[in-house]
């Protein structure tokens, strides 16, 4: 399995999920926190494609 690095878009948009699942989490937003844990959760499975999807 070769891994490749990630776009420059699919990078952040995993990132600013993981910070507003984490926020979430910490912080009561009112959508957000209620969805926290599949924010995070995305983010880091839209990461994880990232490096196996070459391309994405």
């Amino acid at each position: 399995m070769k891994l490749t690095p990630p776009k420059n878009i699919t990078f952040w948009i995993s990132i600013l999920l993981g910070v507003l699942g984490f926020l979430g989490a910490i912080v009561t937003i009112p959508l957000i926190s209620t969805y926290a844990f599949w924010f995070l959760f995305a983010g880091f499975v839209l990461l994880v494609l990232g490096l196996l999807v070459k391309g994405l």
